[in-house]
């Protein structure tokens, strides 16, 4: 149950929008899956659903990663490559060979798919930064930015230094919370390079931002190493890795959404937990963040040749 005012509101908007999910449509419909908030399983499902058009085309013939957390944001999780069993025979899926055999996934793009994935207890959608068909040709490079301070300010300041280095690349680059203290900078690309090249691209970009911008970023993983900078993650980009989805619900307090932004929107002052599921309904409305994302395809022959030049 939401609690609130403004959960009354949104309650209210996802009913009338998704009035055809009815409790019944879901197991365990009033299982509590933020206790603090109250937000419920059904909540979670409705939230899908009334945004699944904003989702869409994001998850569309991307393999899915499977975060199951069945007792909700303070129970027991665990991913899940291989497509669940209890799904559909009719779901969407795709036989990939890895090294070591093969993974059966399940391929996003259906709302159905969707809430069968919130009936089996996910809470977020991680997807693959490739189309099922072409598997290790990706679509966009991925920069994740983790604050070693825990604090969302510290990635908005290392965004902007980022960003600045992709333009300086000729590079148009989209930023979104990743509905935890970290902010996500993707590049859509043309198909073609492959996802070693794609990340050996990404990596040199990340050591000549870290080598210029030394007391703020680092490509060190290790957190005894960072010293308090944020650390530039590259490894979203390899084979059958994956990133949240703009408009996933994360397992955090609050239930925050990664949320698309502006560039201008990316500031030190901003609360990624401030865009969550009881109020983003008046986003969507008002936002119009990503709206060229899939219009901008960008050759990465000129920046590989360029990165030397950072």
């Amino acid at each position: 149950m939401f609690r609130g005012e403004n959960m009354k509101a949104a309650r209210r908007t996802m009913s009338s929008s998704a009035r055809e999910l009815e409790p019944q449509s879901i197991s365990h419909p009033q299982k509590v899956f933020w206790p603090d908030e109250g937000y419920t399983k059904l909540d979670l499902a409705r939230f899908y659903q009334q945004i699944f058009p904003a989702l869409q085309p994001y998850v569309a013939d991307r393999p899915l990663l499977c975060e199951r957390c069945p007792d909700g944001m303070r129970g027991e999780c665990f991913y899940q490559r291989e497509k669940p069993n209890g799904l559909p025979s009719g779901t969407p899926a795709k036989r990939i060979h890895h090294e070591n055999g093969y993974t059966t996934y399940v391929v996003g793009g259906e709302l159905q798919t969707q809430l069968r994935l919130v009936d089996l207890g996910c809470i977020a959608v991680h997807i693959w930064n490739s189309r099922a068909n072409k598997p290790h040709q990706p679509d966009w490079v991925c920069f994740d930015l983790d604050p070693t301070s825990g604090e969302f300010a510290d990635a908005a300041r290392a965004g902007l230094q980022v960003k600045e280095g992709l333009d300086h690349l000729g590079l148009v680059s989209f930023p979104k919370t990743s509905g935890s203290r970290g902010l996500h900078l993707l590049v859509p690309i043309e198909v073609g390079p492959t996802n070693d090249e794609v990340s050996a691209f990404a990596r040199e970009v990340a050591r000549r931002l870290a080598t210029a911008h030394p007391h703020q970023l680092t490509v060190d993983p290790r957190l005894d190493a960072r010293e308090g900078r944020v650390y530039i993650d590259t490894l979203r980009n390899g084979f059958a890795q994956s990133v949240v989805a703009p408009y996933s619900v994360r397992r955090r307090l609050k239930a925050p959404v990664s949320t698309p932004l502006e560039w201008s929107e990316v500031t030190p002052a901003l609360e990624p937990a401030g865009f969550n599921i009881s109020n983003f309904h008046t986003r969507l409305q008002h936002s119009k963040a990503w709206r060229h994302f899939f219009d901008t395809r960008q050759p990465l022959k000129a920046a590989i040749s360029a990165v030397g030049k950072l």
